[in-house]
C-alpha cells in the first residue's frame, strides 16, 4: 500500500515494504535523482517514507505528476524484482552451462608460443600492405 501527502513543496510517500521491496525503492529513486531530491527514511520492516522535492521550482500539479511517475516506476521496479527472483535459477543454469563448455583452460606457456605466429590466412598483414597499389608502372 502507498500513502502520499504533500507538505509545502515536498511529497511524502509512505510505502509498505511487504509490497515494494527495498531494492525496488532504490531503483525507482535512482531514476528520479536527476529531476528531484530523494530522501528515504523509516523502518525497512514496517514502512519506508520517501520524500520527493523537485529540483526546479514547480507547481503543485507538476509535483503531483512527479509523484505519479515515481509510483509507476516503483511498480515497474517491483515487477522487475519479482521476475528477477523467479528466473534466477534459470539464468544461473544458463551461465553455468555456458562456462562448462569451455572446461579447464591450459596455462599459458611462454616457452611454446604455439601456432599464433603462423598466419596461413594472411590476417596479420597490415591493410596498407595487403591492398597497396604497386608503385611501379
Amino acid at each position: 500500500m502507498i500513502k502520499c501527502k504533500l507538505i509545502k513543496d515536498t511529497a511524502v510517500i509512505s510505502v509498505n515494504p511487504a509490497f515494494y521491496p527495498i531494492d525496488a525503492i532504490y531503483g525507482a529513486s535512482y531514476v528520479f535523482i536527476d529531476r528531484a531530491y530523494i530522501f528515504l527514511d523509516g523502518d525497512e520492516k514496517k514502512a519506508i517514507n520517501i520524500y520527493i522535492k523537485s529540483k526546479k521550482k514547480s507547481s503543485l500539479g507538476a509535483l503531483k505528476s512527479l509523484v505519479g511517475e515515481f509510483q509507476n516506476e516503483l511498480l515497474n521496479y517491483s515487477f522487475r524484482d519479482k521476475i528477477n527472483k523467479s528466473t534466477r535459477k534459470v539464468r544461473e543454469g544458463i551461465i553455468e552451462r555456458a562456462l562448462a563448455v569451455f572446461g579447464p583452460q591450459e596455462a599459458f606457456n611462454e616457452q611454446d608460443p604455439g601456432d599464433y605466429l603462423k598466419d596461413p590466412l594472411g590476417i596479420a598483414i597490415p591493410w596498407e600492405e595487403k591492398h597497396a597499389k604497386s608503385k611501379t608502372k
